[in-house]
């Protein structure tokens, strides 16, 4: 399996959604479209020069299979660089944007009965979930229960109404507003646990039925629907949710690494990617990806915050532990995967092999 690997792609237009969140979308080269191929659900990692400084999100694809154009929704944050300088670009820039990752996955094909949970940003994967559903299983339906601030905040708006208009019977749509009042009075407040619990015994889901049911949004709005949803009998592994940034919506920098000590023998690290290696010194407590780039080797990454399994790699030689893990599956680890951007060497002369399956 060959290691993700980033392409320069053109923005064939560039669409404000909302007052603070943009579409970006990409034109794909015929030669390309395999390598560019989704599941819905996946996301494209971008990468762009900002200020002198290499820098790389990660952003769910909101189109639908067989769309002619791959786009992200891309929503600003305070302080985020990326984003605000996605608000800056225009149509013809030219980008380098990854091939599709992520375990956040809804195959299409065949019969499903879909709960899908978002709140803010965290709906741009349900989008492209929605849409291809309906679209590719017509005897498949869709509950989706989005939470947003206000009205003015709700990105896709004008998506969901026309699939409401198109898909009457198979398409349900509620949404939750916390700083603005709605006449129904359990669609007010926040998509917690007690919410969810309210609507299930209300009728308005039926969360043991469902062959599904994704979650994306804040880390405390995952947790606590996941509580939630098991207590309600609901089977664990029918729970799918994907996390990108922590409780706080910033990411966790290696602050368990010790500080890098200047005088401390760096040890040998090895990456292999697409059957090429290559090696660089490491020293204890620095962040892999900073000493891969000052020594001009790479290797596939996002996050760099132990998050989405971008930079999921096998240790073939070696000894090493990780500083934090948000992504990998127990039986990953004892396979002997390991996320590269939080590796620390306990022994010298390490091999990590990103082709490994």
């Amino acid at each position: 399996m060959a290691a993700a690997r980033f392409n320069e792609l053109t923005l064939n237009s560039v669409v404000a959604e909302t007052a603070d969140a943009v579409i970006l979308s990409f034109d794909i080269p015929a030669e390309l479209r395999d390598e560019y191929a989704f599941t819905p659900g996946q996301y494209l990692t971008l990468r762009d020069t900002i200020d002198g400084q290499d820098v790389r999100r990660s952003y769910s694809i909101c189109s639908p299979l067989g769309s002619d154009t791959l786009s992200v929704g891309v929503k600003r944050i305070d302080g985020g660089v990326f984003s605000s300088h996605a608000m800056a670009l225009n149509a013809g820039k030219s980008l380098q944007v990854m091939t599709p990752q992520g375990r956040f996955l809804a195959p299409i094909g065949g019969e499903h009965d879909y709960l899908l949970l978002a709140a803010g940003s965290g709906i741009t994967p349900m989008v492209s979930i929605a849409r291809s559903v309906l679209e590719n299983e017509p005897n498949s339906t869709v509950t989706l229960c989005y939470a947003n601030r206000s009205t003015e905040s709700v990105m896709f708006r004008t998506a969901f109404d026309d699939l409401k208009d198109q898909y009457l019977t198979r398409f349900m749509l509620t949404h939750v507003m916390d700083q603005e009042i709605q006449d129904i009075e359990l669609f007010n407040g926040r998509l917690d646990g007690e919410k969810l619990d309210t609507m299930a015994t209300r009728g308005l889901i039926t969360p043991k039925a469902y062959d599904a049911i994704y979650i994306c949004g804040p880390q405390p709005m995952i947790e606590g629907a996941s509580v939630a949803l098991e207590s309600m009998g609901v089977d664990k592994d029918k729970i799918k949710f994907e996390l990108f940034t922590p409780n706080g919506g910033t990411p966790i920098a290696s602050a368990n690494a010790s500080q890098v000590d200047p005088n401390a023998d760096a040890l040998k690290i090895s990456v292999t990617v697409d059957g090429s290696t290559r090696s660089f010194p490491l020293r204890p407590g620095e962040k892999t990806v900073e000493a891969a780039a000052k020594a001009g080797v790479e290797f596939p990454y996002s996050c760099d915050n132990g998050m989405c399994a971008t930079c999921r790699c096998k240790v073939v030689r070696g000894d090493v532990e990780m500083v934090q893990n948000f992504s990998l599956e127990p039986w990953e680890m004892e396979a002997g995967f390991v996320l590269a951007c939080q590796v620390q060497p306990k022994s010298d002369d390490v091999l990590l092999d990103f082709d490994a399956l």
